[in-house]
């Protein structure tokens, strides 16, 4: 699908979404010759991306199934929890996971996101605040993270959901 950002590659199984990725961007699968093209899956999920790119507070509303190791499934389900407008180090991750010294490995599993915007991994930044990298280009993740700043600030309580254990 074409977006504000660029083409995106929408992948599915039968079952859910396993696969939104920019374009060209780091860890991006190959196209297996086998899969076919079938738009219909994808309807919801490219209205639900529209109406993100209107109205950065809408919630995200279906079934995903991404693809990877137990470690990195529990990192993209703590960035899921991260509120639209919020902003978290990889650190703050890393301790919301009882895995405090895992930095670096929380890290690379954000960096393998199979599922950009929808599981908010650009909503993670460096301790100091920088915008360090991004799969799809640091560019991008600066025009996300602009995009959800014109909503109100992420509230306290918002942020104490997230960091609940």
């Amino acid at each position: 699908m074409d977006s504000p950002l660029g083409e995106i590659l929408l992948l599915a199984s039968e079952q859910a979404l396993c696969g939104l990725y920019f374009m060209g961007q780091r860890f991006q699968p190959e196209l297996d010759p086998d899969w076919h093209w079938d738009p219909t899956p994808f309807i919801s999920v490219k209205q639900a991306l529209w109406r993100y790119f209107s109205d950065p507070g809408e919630p995200f509303r279906f079934r995903l199934n991404p693809k990877g190791t137990p470690f990195q499934k529990s990192v993209w389900d703590r960035l899921r929890r991260i509120p639209s407008g919020g902003k978290f180090a990889y650190s703050d991750v890393a301790v919301a996971l009882r895995k405090a010294t895992a930095v670096r490995a929380v890290g690379s599993a954000i960096g393998r996101n199979p599922i950009s915007i929808i599981i908010p991994c650009h909503r993670v930044l460096g301790a100091n605040g920088d915008l360090t990298g991004y799969a799809g280009g640091v560019d991008r993740k600066d025009w996300l993270l602009r995009h959800e700043s014109q909503l109100p600030a992420c509230s306290a309580d918002a942020t104490d959901r997230f960091f609940s254990r």
